[in-house]
Protein backbone atom coordinates (compact mmCIF):
# COMPACT_ATOMS: atom_id res chain seq x y z
CA UNK A 1 0.00 0.00 0.00
CA UNK A 2 1.37 3.41 -0.94
CA UNK A 3 1.94 6.25 1.69
CA UNK A 4 -0.38 8.54 0.10
CA UNK A 5 -3.10 5.78 0.54
CA UNK A 6 -1.78 4.46 4.05
CA UNK A 7 -1.78 8.25 5.31
CA UNK A 8 -5.61 9.03 3.69
CA UNK A 9 -6.74 5.95 5.49
CA UNK A 10 -5.40 7.30 8.48
CA UNK A 11 -6.59 10.64 8.61
CA UNK A 12 -10.52 8.80 8.08
CA UNK A 13 -9.40 7.11 11.04
CA UNK A 14 -8.76 9.45 12.51
CA UNK A 15 -11.57 11.73 11.40
CA UNK A 16 -13.78 8.52 12.20
CA UNK A 17 -12.85 8.49 15.76
CA UNK A 18 -13.12 12.47 16.59
CA UNK A 19 -16.89 12.02 14.79
CA UNK A 20 -17.60 9.43 17.05
CA UNK A 21 -16.89 11.17 20.60
CA UNK A 22 -17.86 14.24 19.73
CA UNK A 23 -21.14 12.43 18.91
CA UNK A 24 -20.74 10.32 22.20
CA UNK A 25 -20.37 13.62 24.37
CA UNK A 26 -23.10 15.53 22.93
CA UNK A 27 -25.14 12.34 23.50
CA UNK A 28 -23.83 12.49 27.35
CA UNK A 29 -24.66 16.56 27.35
CA UNK A 30 -28.51 15.84 26.07
CA UNK A 31 -28.83 13.02 28.50
CA UNK A 32 -27.82 14.94 31.68
CA UNK A 33 -29.54 18.22 30.71
CA UNK A 34 -33.00 15.88 29.68
CA UNK A 35 -32.80 14.12 32.92
CA UNK A 36 -32.11 17.70 34.71
CA UNK A 37 -35.18 18.92 33.14
CA UNK A 38 -37.10 16.31 34.68
CA UNK A 39 -35.98 16.48 37.93
CA UNK A 40 -36.52 19.82 38.20
CA UNK A 41 -40.24 19.61 37.22
CA UNK A 42 -40.69 16.78 39.19
CA UNK A 43 -39.50 18.89 42.37
CA UNK A 44 -41.90 21.50 41.26
CA UNK A 45 -44.79 19.31 41.87
CA UNK A 46 -43.99 20.29 45.67
CA UNK A 47 -46.77 22.72 46.31
CA UNK A 48 -44.13 25.44 48.26
CA UNK A 49 -41.85 25.33 45.40
CA UNK A 50 -43.38 28.15 43.28
CA UNK A 51 -40.85 27.24 39.81
CA UNK A 52 -38.94 25.06 38.70
CA UNK A 53 -35.56 25.44 40.46
CA UNK A 54 -32.22 24.96 39.28
CA UNK A 55 -30.91 21.49 39.19
CA UNK A 56 -27.06 20.20 38.41
CA UNK A 57 -26.89 16.38 38.34
CA UNK A 58 -23.13 15.57 39.07
CA UNK A 59 -20.74 13.11 37.21
CA UNK A 60 -19.29 12.01 34.06
CA UNK A 61 -19.83 10.33 32.23
CA UNK A 62 -23.81 10.93 32.69
CA UNK A 63 -25.05 8.14 30.27
CA UNK A 64 -23.67 5.20 32.65
CA UNK A 65 -24.95 6.68 35.63
CA UNK A 66 -28.55 6.54 33.81
CA UNK A 67 -28.49 3.34 32.71
CA UNK A 68 -27.52 1.93 35.60
CA UNK A 69 -30.38 4.79 37.69
CA UNK A 70 -26.99 5.43 40.37
CA UNK A 71 -26.12 9.07 39.89
CA UNK A 72 -23.12 10.31 41.66
CA UNK A 73 -24.90 13.23 43.15
CA UNK A 74 -27.13 16.30 42.36
CA UNK A 75 -27.23 20.29 43.24
CA UNK A 76 -30.76 21.82 43.84
CA UNK A 77 -31.86 25.77 44.66
CA UNK A 78 -35.18 26.71 44.51
CA UNK A 79 -36.19 30.45 44.73
CA UNK A 80 -39.15 32.71 45.61
CA UNK A 81 -40.31 29.70 48.11
CA UNK A 82 -42.91 31.76 50.25
CA UNK A 83 -41.98 32.13 54.16
CA UNK A 84 -44.42 31.90 57.32
CA UNK A 85 -44.59 34.29 59.96
CA UNK A 86 -44.33 37.37 57.75
CA UNK A 87 -46.47 40.33 58.26
CA UNK A 88 -48.57 40.90 54.74
CA UNK A 89 -48.22 44.67 55.03
CA UNK A 90 -44.21 44.22 55.09
CA UNK A 91 -44.85 42.51 51.76
CA UNK A 92 -44.30 38.79 51.54
CA UNK A 93 -41.13 37.22 52.64
CA UNK A 94 -39.48 34.30 50.20
CA UNK A 95 -36.27 32.66 50.10
CA UNK A 96 -33.92 30.12 48.30
CA UNK A 97 -34.03 26.74 48.82
CA UNK A 98 -31.47 24.68 48.33
CA UNK A 99 -29.90 20.93 48.74
CA UNK A 100 -27.24 18.76 47.74
CA UNK A 101 -27.47 15.20 47.63
CA UNK A 102 -24.14 12.72 47.65
CA UNK A 103 -24.69 9.44 45.77
CA UNK A 104 -28.15 8.47 44.91
CA UNK A 105 -30.29 6.20 43.83
CA UNK A 106 -33.18 6.74 41.59
CA UNK A 107 -34.71 5.38 38.11
CA UNK A 108 -32.73 4.41 35.07
CA UNK A 109 -32.48 6.98 32.51
CA UNK A 110 -33.07 10.23 34.06
CA UNK A 111 -37.13 9.10 34.11
CA UNK A 112 -37.32 11.24 37.54
CA UNK A 113 -41.30 12.17 38.88
CA UNK A 114 -42.21 13.66 41.59
CA UNK A 115 -43.46 10.32 43.58
CA UNK A 116 -39.87 8.58 42.94
CA UNK A 117 -37.85 7.28 45.97
CA UNK A 118 -34.44 8.72 45.73
CA UNK A 119 -32.18 7.06 47.81
CA UNK A 120 -29.71 9.19 48.83
CA UNK A 121 -25.81 8.73 50.52
CA UNK A 122 -26.40 12.27 52.34
CA UNK A 123 -27.81 16.13 52.38
CA UNK A 124 -26.42 18.98 52.77
CA UNK A 125 -29.55 21.73 53.07
CA UNK A 126 -29.90 25.49 52.83
CA UNK A 127 -32.30 28.06 53.30
CA UNK A 128 -30.80 31.50 52.18
CA UNK A 129 -32.94 34.43 52.95
CA UNK A 130 -32.20 38.09 51.35
CA UNK A 131 -31.25 41.45 52.92
CA UNK A 132 -34.91 42.63 51.60
CA UNK A 133 -37.02 39.32 53.18
CA UNK A 134 -35.09 39.91 56.44
CA UNK A 135 -35.71 43.21 56.72
CA UNK A 136 -39.18 42.69 56.34
CA UNK A 137 -39.17 40.11 59.21
CA UNK A 138 -37.35 42.27 61.37
CA UNK A 139 -39.60 45.45 60.38
CA UNK A 140 -36.35 47.76 59.56
CA UNK A 141 -37.25 48.68 55.85
CA UNK A 142 -33.90 49.79 54.86
CA UNK A 143 -31.87 46.95 56.24
CA UNK A 144 -28.75 45.83 54.35
CA UNK A 145 -26.11 43.04 55.54
CA UNK A 146 -22.67 42.59 55.22
CA UNK A 147 -19.81 40.48 55.98
CA UNK A 148 -16.90 42.05 56.95
CA UNK A 149 -13.11 41.34 56.28
CA UNK A 150 -10.59 39.69 58.52
CA UNK A 151 -8.58 41.67 61.27
CA UNK A 152 -6.44 43.69 59.67
CA UNK A 153 -7.16 42.60 55.56
CA UNK A 154 -9.04 45.28 53.70
CA UNK A 155 -11.65 44.20 51.98
CA UNK A 156 -15.37 43.84 52.24
CA UNK A 157 -15.45 40.06 53.28
CA UNK A 158 -16.13 38.39 49.68
CA UNK A 159 -14.24 35.29 47.88
CA UNK A 160 -11.60 37.78 47.36
CA UNK A 161 -10.60 37.81 50.93
CA UNK A 162 -11.10 34.36 51.53
CA UNK A 163 -14.03 34.87 53.45
CA UNK A 164 -17.76 34.24 52.24
CA UNK A 165 -19.48 33.39 55.66
CA UNK A 166 -18.89 33.75 59.23
CA UNK A 167 -21.23 33.92 62.29
CA UNK A 168 -20.35 36.42 64.08
CA UNK A 169 -19.51 39.89 63.49
CA UNK A 170 -21.72 40.69 60.65
CA UNK A 171 -22.61 43.78 60.33
CA UNK A 172 -26.59 45.26 60.00
CA UNK A 173 -27.12 48.19 59.07
CA UNK A 174 -30.33 50.18 59.01
CA UNK A 175 -32.33 53.11 60.18
CA UNK A 176 -34.85 52.77 63.38
CA UNK A 177 -36.73 55.36 65.39
CA UNK A 178 -36.09 57.23 68.28
CA UNK A 179 -36.96 56.09 70.75
CA UNK A 180 -37.14 52.67 68.78
CA UNK A 181 -40.36 50.40 69.27
CA UNK A 182 -41.52 47.36 67.76
CA UNK A 183 -42.04 49.00 64.19
CA UNK A 184 -45.47 48.11 63.99
CA UNK A 185 -46.62 51.88 63.39
CA UNK A 186 -47.08 52.12 59.59
CA UNK A 187 -44.33 54.44 59.82
CA UNK A 188 -42.15 52.84 61.56
CA UNK A 189 -39.63 50.93 60.89
CA UNK A 190 -38.88 54.37 58.80
CA UNK A 191 -37.44 54.39 55.56
CA UNK A 192 -35.13 57.10 55.20
CA UNK A 193 -38.10 59.59 53.37
CA UNK A 194 -41.15 59.06 54.56
CA UNK A 195 -40.44 58.53 58.34
CA UNK A 196 -40.75 62.43 59.68
CA UNK A 197 -39.86 61.59 63.49
CA UNK A 198 -36.72 61.28 65.59
CA UNK A 199 -34.73 58.55 63.81
CA UNK A 200 -31.03 56.98 63.48
CA UNK A 201 -29.48 55.02 61.02
CA UNK A 202 -26.98 52.81 62.39
CA UNK A 203 -24.50 49.84 61.41
CA UNK A 204 -24.60 46.95 64.28
CA UNK A 205 -22.33 43.65 64.88
CA UNK A 206 -24.54 40.32 65.38
CA UNK A 207 -23.82 37.03 65.96
CA UNK A 208 -26.18 34.32 64.09
CA UNK A 209 -26.84 31.17 65.67
CA UNK A 210 -29.95 28.83 65.60
CA UNK A 211 -31.99 28.16 68.23
CA UNK A 212 -34.64 25.43 68.74
CA UNK A 213 -34.70 25.14 64.74
CA UNK A 214 -35.08 28.95 64.29
CA UNK A 215 -32.69 31.60 63.08
CA UNK A 216 -31.29 33.93 65.94
CA UNK A 217 -29.68 37.10 65.51
CA UNK A 218 -28.36 39.10 67.99
CA UNK A 219 -26.92 42.44 68.36
CA UNK A 220 -23.49 42.60 70.31
CA UNK A 221 -22.65 46.47 69.80
CA UNK A 222 -22.38 49.23 67.20
CA UNK A 223 -19.55 49.06 64.31
CA UNK A 224 -17.39 50.57 63.99
CA UNK A 225 -14.71 48.82 61.98
CA UNK A 226 -12.64 49.44 58.36
CA UNK A 227 -15.52 48.32 56.75
CA UNK A 228 -18.12 50.44 55.07
CA UNK A 229 -20.64 51.53 57.78
CA UNK A 230 -22.67 53.91 59.29
CA UNK A 231 -21.87 56.13 62.27
CA UNK A 232 -24.31 58.34 64.63
CA UNK A 233 -24.53 59.16 67.61
CA UNK A 234 -27.30 57.57 69.91
CA UNK A 235 -28.34 59.11 73.06
CA UNK A 236 -26.85 57.09 76.05
CA UNK A 237 -29.87 56.28 77.50
CA UNK A 238 -31.52 54.67 74.13
CA UNK A 239 -28.19 52.51 72.93
CA UNK A 240 -29.52 49.48 74.61
CA UNK A 241 -32.83 49.67 72.87
CA UNK A 242 -31.63 50.57 69.42
CA UNK A 243 -29.34 47.28 70.01
CA UNK A 244 -32.60 45.64 70.83
CA UNK A 245 -34.25 46.51 67.33
CA UNK A 246 -31.35 44.73 65.73
CA UNK A 247 -31.94 41.40 68.03
CA UNK A 248 -34.71 38.61 66.65
CA UNK A 249 -35.72 35.10 66.65
CA UNK A 250 -37.35 34.46 63.14
CA UNK A 251 -40.26 31.80 63.07
CA UNK A 252 -38.85 28.40 62.14
CA UNK A 253 -38.24 28.37 58.85
CA UNK A 254 -38.85 25.41 56.31
CA UNK A 255 -35.72 23.77 54.61
CA UNK A 256 -35.25 20.80 52.57
CA UNK A 257 -36.51 17.41 52.60
CA UNK A 258 -36.91 18.66 56.49
CA UNK A 259 -33.58 18.64 57.09
CA UNK A 260 -32.74 20.35 60.52
CA UNK A 261 -30.75 23.51 60.63
CA UNK A 262 -27.47 23.26 62.19
CA UNK A 263 -25.94 26.69 61.64
CA UNK A 264 -26.31 30.02 60.71
CA UNK A 265 -23.78 32.09 58.64
CA UNK A 266 -24.27 35.31 56.26
CA UNK A 267 -23.18 34.30 52.92
CA UNK A 268 -21.79 37.68 50.97
CA UNK A 269 -24.90 39.71 51.86
CA UNK A 270 -27.72 37.11 52.56
CA UNK A 271 -28.33 35.07 55.93
CA UNK A 272 -28.55 31.23 55.68
CA UNK A 273 -29.74 28.37 57.69
CA UNK A 274 -27.56 25.22 56.83
CA UNK A 275 -28.19 21.41 57.75
CA UNK A 276 -26.78 18.13 57.01
CA UNK A 277 -27.99 14.75 57.46
CA UNK A 278 -27.25 10.91 56.67
CA UNK A 279 -28.58 8.38 54.37
CA UNK A 280 -31.97 8.93 53.58
CA UNK A 281 -34.93 8.47 51.23
CA UNK A 282 -36.79 11.49 49.91
CA UNK A 283 -39.23 12.52 47.06
CA UNK A 284 -39.07 15.20 44.68
CA UNK A 285 -42.23 16.30 45.50
CA UNK A 286 -42.01 16.61 49.36
CA UNK A 287 -38.63 19.08 48.71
Amino acid sequence: MSRPVVRKSLVVAVVVVVVAAVAALLADVATAIRSEHRLSVAIAESPRVPYDPEVTLAGFPFLTQAGDGRYSGVTIAAKGVELPGCEPQRGVCRAELGATLGSFDGPEWGRFSGSDVLHTSSITAYTRLDAVTLARFMRITDLTLSTPAPDGKAGGGGPQDGVVSRSEGVVLTGTVALPPSDGLDPRDPPSASDYDGPKVKVSVAVDLSVTDGALRIRATDFYTGPERHVAADVPAGMRAAVLERFSMTLPRLPMAWGVEPERAESFGGDIQLVGASGPAGVLPDEF
